[in-house]
């Protein structure tokens, strides 16, 4: 009809979502009110696949740490003698200034790095559930052979 207004009221839920954490790792908690009643439902990031939560849940950011500390180590490695960085670390740096000393990673194969080569490995998040390189490094130098060695490792 001409001239008339209104507006149709259709009743459904009300959804609301969250992304928590558990001992696992991350999964979507759906938060619906039926008939005045709250109700919850788990599923795995794709809000479809049912998930049970294990261990504690807790959102995500609370289990990264806000300020972690961070151990630095600095070596020069000038003629014969060897640098190791434990596995764990959270970056590794080395520099080569003169020589071709050998690095191995992880009890893999030496290559040898020559003078001018500069690489980098690092991770970009840490905390609680934070990432760290999984492979030690191993760098051995020999006479004539001058480079650095940086880490970082949270603590």
């Amino acid at each position: 009809m001409s001239g008339t207004n209104g507006s149709v009221a259709v009743a459904r839920p009300d959804n609301e979502y969250d992304v928590l954490c558990d001992d696992v790792g991350q999964f979507l908690r759906r938060y619906t009110t039926e008939e005045g009643a709250p109700v919850t439902t788990d599923t795995e990031l794709d809000g479809v696949t049912a998930y049970v939560p294990t261990g504690v849940v807790h959102r995500c950011e609370e289990t990264a740490a806000a300020n972690p500390v961070i151990d630095s180590t600095i070596q020069r490695q000038t003629g014969a003698g060897t640098v190791t960085i434990a596995a764990g670390a959270r970056s590794v740096t080395v520099a080569v200034y003169a020589g071709a000393p050998t690095l191995a990673i992880g009890g893999g194969i030496a290559v040898a790095l020559p003078a001018g080569t500069s690489l980098t490995w690092s991770v970009d998040r840490g905390g609680d559930t934070g990432e760290t390189l999984q492979d030690g490094f191993v760098f051995t130098g020999a006479a004539g052979h001058d480079f650095i060695v940086t880490s970082t490792r949270e603590v």
